[in-house]
């Protein structure tokens, strides 16, 4: 305890180890690079994820030790990420076994069905994409791709330049 009140050093608590806690992931993220937030694939999001909730920990912890050890697990995260992104740009086989790959659901205004049954996708969930693209019609669409990170890039208008679709899986 750090003030004989309660209510002060709960205050106190709170404000003082969120404030260390947030100053960490800072210098962290400083060493490890921006990726660190980054949702570049699934793993990336998780530790985005898995973060949010250690700072959380962090600012809650009740006693010095438990607020070490969340620490030391933002740390340990960002860096099994940082050695991760490594090894993925450094072996494609390494990154072929950790990393999805984007899948075309989409082309030249036509849908993909296998792609989208084998994905779990549905076409109102695409159809919800166009929308937020501001697509006016299915015919400007070249091409919709459901992104390692789950997200949906929705690529339309005259033409699409074909190195747009490198590492996308064209056909399931």
């Amino acid at each position: 305890m750090l003030f004989d009140n309660l209510a002060i050093d709960t205050i106190a608590r709170a404000a003082i180890l969120s404030t260390i806690a947030v100053v960490w992931v800072m210098l962290v993220v400083r060493v490890i690079g921006l990726r660190a937030f980054s949702k570049m694939t699934s793993f990336d999001f998780v530790v985005t994820v898995a973060t949010g909730s250690l700072l959380a920990g962090a600012s809650q912890a009740s006693t010095w030790s438990a607020f070490v050890q969340s620490c030391l697990a933002i740390a340990t995260l960002l860096g099994v990420q940082f050695v991760m992104a490594r090894c993925r740009r450094a072996s494609g086989r390494f990154q072929g076994l950790t990393q999805n790959t984007p899948v075309l659901l989409m082309e030249n205004g036509a849908f993909l069905p296998a792609a989208l049954q084998k994905t779990r996708v549905t076409r109102d969930d695409v159809y919800a994409k166009l929308r937020e693209s501001n697509v006016l019609a299915l015919s400007d669409v070249r091409a919709v791709v459901l992104e390692t990170t789950g997200d949906i890039s929705v690529l339309h208008g005259d033409a699409l330049q074909e190195d747009l679709l490198n590492g996308v899986r064209q056909r399931i």
